[in-house]
């Protein structure tokens, strides 16, 4: 018992202080000095200048309105002389955060249920009866089959379905596109933003915006990068693609705002960046089912109160809103935490040059000898002494082999090494927890308040 005190009372108030090697070398000292500015350039230059390290972060909680606005007319033998304004080609008229807009368009006018020859193709072309069958409806047919061969036209037979007659014929998609005045068309974005956790608030119409200039404004991004009005035309040009070319087929636009905000600096420099991609970039290789399409029917009844109904498959562009973007303000808390990592930073410089450099019981006395006048050896307090001998129980410990010496340096280097990982680490989980939980929080709040609106 009384040995297991006296080992207690050793560890509790004995204190020992490494010892030092202070070594006269070029070559070591400007190895010491070039590892210790790279990493003040990584904690100076990349955690706290680039990274802003002594910010705490916030991400964007956003909401998102679109209205399009543009008139145009056409002129076909089906449709006749018809004008287009927003009512007909945004389809639906409310969406979340995008935006659908018809470009093009195949109608099938005045069909009714009944019994019609299907549109001909591998599976539907007969001679006879025995080459349909009735009751089956395939994937791709516009009605079920009756087990009848009627004629097509005058040269052709197909087989004969129920459905809404005449049946959709789509094997061609008109050129140039219907609506491609759509080109002109406008999109007005409203864009407001909320980083809850310093409960700042903006909106991308900024305060000194009026309402004379937001009637003639359209966005460029050299000469009017802040207008939130823009030209279609325009959105897809900035993408690297042509207008013309989308509206026949359609497709999906990308709208990216970003909300980058420094709010150590005034708000008014809280400012969005627009950017603009196509989400459904094509193949040149590989085309098949591009575009986006979808079909929709308006329905009416005659005179007699015979169902009718129109048939629209409409090709557009949807203009997808995207924002993103982060806000930092300064914290002590997180710049305490980078300072401390950098601490530790460089407290493996020191068992770095270790590695490269041996302990002096590991070596020879010939070499101590050759070099006393450039290697001092001493332990704290005795600097006066110039040199202390391989064999000086106050260098090597005694009692102790150079072997022994050995694997304490390395045990040393490793466990400084391990000790700084695991702090790194550490420091990247707390990060890694504290965004998941700011997620989780923002998605509960969102899903109670879609369950609020239902």
């Amino acid at each position: 018992m009384a040995g297991c005190c006296a080992v207690l009372a050793a560890f509790l108030f004995e204190y020992d202080t490494p010892r030092i090697v202070l070594i006269r070398s070029r070559k070591v000292g400007l190895m010491n000095r070039a590892v210790q500015l790279l990493i003040l350039a990584y904690i100076i230059g990349w955690v706290f200048v680039w990274e802003k390290g002594y910010q705490e972060m916030d991400s964007v909680v956003s909401s998102v309105t679109a209205k399009a606005k543009g008139v145009t007319t056409t002129n076909t033998s089906k449709l006749g002389f018809r004008i287009w304004d927003v009512a007909d080609y945004v389809i639906p008229a409310q969406e979340e955060n995008s935006l659908f807009i018809m470009t093009n368009m195949i109608v099938t006018m005045n069909q009714t249920q009944g019994l019609c020859p299907e549109i001909p193709d591998k599976t539907t072309v007969c001679e006879s009866d025995a080459n349909c069958t009735a009751g089956s409806a395939g994937t791709h047919s516009n009605g079920v089959a009756t087990g009848r061969c009627v004629p097509f036209n005058e040269t052709m037979n197909t087989c004969e379905v129920a459905a809404w007659c005449p049946v959709e014929d789509d094997t061609q998609v008109p050129t140039p596109a219907f609506l491609k005045a759509a080109e002109n068309f406008t999109l007005l974005i409203k864009n407001n933003i909320w980083y809850p956790k310093f409960n700042f608030s903006k909106r991308n119409i900024l305060p000194n915006i009026t309402t004379t200039y937001l009637k003639t404004c359209i966005y460029d991004a050299k000469t009017d990068p802040f207008c939130p009005i823009f030209r279609l035309g325009k959105i897809v040009e900035n993408a690297g693609h042509s207008f013309q070319d989308m509206a026949v087929e359609g497709g999906i636009m990308g709208i990216q705002i970003k909300w980058n905000c420094n709010l150590d600096r005034a708000a008014s420099l809280c400012l969005p960046r627009y950017s603009f991609r196509r989400l459904d970039t094509r193949d040149v290789d590989h085309n098949v089912s591009p575009g986006y399409n979808f079909r929709f029917a308006k329905y009416y009844n005659d005179l007699t109160g015979t169902e009718h109904r129109t048939l629209i498959k409409a090709y557009g562009i949807r203009f997808d809103i995207i924002v993103f973007g982060k806000a930092g303000k300064f914290d002590i808390i997180p710049t305490m935490i980078n300072i401390g990592s950098g601490l530790a930073l460089l407290g493996v410089a020191r068992p770095s040059r270790l590695i490269s450099l041996p302990h002096p019981c590991l070596l020879p006395p010939a070499f101590l000898q050759d070099h006393a006048p450039r290697a001092l050896t001493f332990s704290p307090g005795e600097m006066e002494e110039p040199f202390i001998s391989l064999e000086d129980p106050r260098l090597c410990g005694k009692g102790h082999t150079q072997n022994n010496r050995g694997q304490s340096i390395l045990c040393y280097i490793q466990a400084t090494v391990l000790c700084d990982v695991i702090v790194l680490y550490c420091m990247k989980k707390r990060y890694y927890y504290r965004e998941k939980k700011y997620k989780y929080v923002e998605d509960y709040e969102q899903g109670l308040g879609s369950e609020t609106d239902q």
